[in-house]
């Protein structure tokens, strides 16, 4: 089966080539506690069967200093593309946009508004001054991840979909939907979202442990999303190694949990989404 992993983390080990720089100067605990390095990641896809993966900015490792991803990614073009974070509130962000992209730059951005490290969601993302990079963003088709939390800051999203019509927003988690107090009622949320074209979902363990949690009731969820938005804008990505499963443990979660859609949609999930997204992923040859 082809798989892209849409979405893992990286960390050297190399201090000195790339120091530590975390977003709000706080290190997350999966950073400190089982970082990977590239070659670690090669030898984990390796193992699990997985060809090609998106290198996703560890921003609570190194903020806004992109140069690790780039670089493995530049040392193995045909296993990774590098995906950034940026601040798109810099004046110059839409022209540093444009000059990070291209041969051997970056297969598109991240933009991290809540996690662990920032237990507030911020709303900044859609403020005037970000626009500038939005444009930019749109202009040069360039796919940007959003790590948000899907309720208070909904409507933001929303207005940056409407106001950026035809802008690839890849949402991190699918937004956290809280899948656990109610699939239906989850599903249906997200679901509703399904109208904006240029909005693509995550998959990721975030998602998939409580769809696992919900049993039977899980469907109540899937159904509704996929019917919606179609398996060609839903991507798996791991998020190895901040989650604390091993990586086959995560892709086996993740291949049981939509085990019951038909072959077409699975083969769009864990592969022909991140293909479509980002081409530098290039389909090995047969």
């Amino acid at each position: 089966m082809d798989v892209v992993d849409a979405h893992c983390h990286i960390i050297s080990e190399d201090l000195t080539a790339y120091p530590k720089a975390p977003i709000g100067g706080k290190q997350s605990e999966w950073a400190a506690s089982r970082p990977v390095t590239a070659e670690g990641m090669v030898t984990r896809m390796d193992e699990t069967g997985i060809g090609q993966a998106v290198l996703v900015q560890a921003t609570t490792n190194y903020g806004y200093d992109n140069a690790y991803v780039l670089d493995a990614s530049r040392r193995r073009p045909e296993r990774f593309v590098a995906v950034g974070t940026v601040d798109p509130l810099r004046p110059d962000a839409a022209a540093s946009l444009k000059a990070a992209v291209g041969d051997g730059g970056l297969a598109g951005v991240r933009l991290f508004t809540s996690g662990s490290t920032v237990p507030t969601q911020g709303e900044w993302f859609v403020a005037p001054e970000t626009f500038p990079f939005w444009e930019q963003a749109e202009e040069l088709g360039l796919p940007v991840c959003l790590q948000m939390r899907l309720g208070p800051a909904t409507e933001q999203l929303v207005e940056l979909l409407e106001r950026f019509p035809g802008v690839k927003v890849l949402l991190d988690h699918i937004g956290y939907p809280d899948i656990a107090a109610s699939p239906a009622r989850a599903g249906a949320d997200v679901a509703e979202l399904g109208a904006h074209p240029g909005l693509h979902l995550k998959l990721t363990h975030r998602n998939l442990e409580r769809l696992r949690d919900a049993g039977d009731a899980a469907g109540d969820f899937l159904d509704p999303v996929v019917e919606a938005f179609g398996a060609g804008r839903i991507a798996w990505g791991s998020n190895c190694p901040a989650a604390e499963q091993s990586l086959p443990e995560l892709l086996a979660l993740a291949q049981t949990i939509v085990a019951d859609l038909p072959e077409p949609a699975r083969q769009e999930i864990f592969a022909g989404t991140a293909r479509r997204l980002y081409p530098g992923l290039r389909r090995p040859r047969d």
